[in-house]
């Protein structure tokens, strides 16, 4: 069972991380994950499937913080704003304690192009095993399933 603090704590890691990729603080982005954290996009087809092909797969705080500076410094796009939509985060099951959860949320990230109109880039949920910390809740895991596998030629930031 979960009390109402952590759960507004749940709800405040949510937004913040929404918020952080939408606003493009990059450099705020690794600070959600454990140093061992993992974030993954993966097909919902390949997920159902129990297959592991991801279209991302950053398996530590290291290479998170090294797709940051590679959205930075190396690669080159056509820039874009995004637009997280997130739904309220469902618990699949909390630690007697509450300093483990998992949670699931749905998810819509709209794109717009400096020059264009707004067109959706990825719908699908999260799926999430978070853990207290002394920082507040961080991310030991994100799975990113998208529900589409026909998506955008690059997905440069994160969803």
């Amino acid at each position: 069972m979960m009390d109402f603090k952590t759960y507004f704590e749940l709800l405040n890691l949510y937004s913040d991380y929404a918020m952080v990729c939408d606003s493009a603080e990059w450099e705020q982005w690794p600070e959600f994950f454990l140093e061992d954290g993992t974030y993954r996009l993966q097909p919902r087809e390949n997920f159902e499937q129990g297959l592991p092909l991801c279209l991302l797969a950053l398996e530590s705080k290291a290479m998170i913080k090294d797709r940051v500076y590679g959205v930075k410094e190396t690669l080159y796009h056509d820039p874009y704003y995004q637009r997280h939509i997130v739904g309220t985060p469902r618990l699949l099951s909390v630690s007697p304690n509450a300093d483990r959860i998992s949670a699931q949320a749905n998810y819509t990230v709209i794109r717009t192009k400096f020059d264009g109109e707004s067109t959706i880039l990825s719908v699908g949920y999260y799926h999430d095993d978070i853990v207290r910390t002394e920082q507040g809740l961080k991310f030991q895991s994100r799975l990113c399933v998208y529900d589409s596998e026909m998506i955008a030629n690059s997905i440069i930031y994160p969803i």
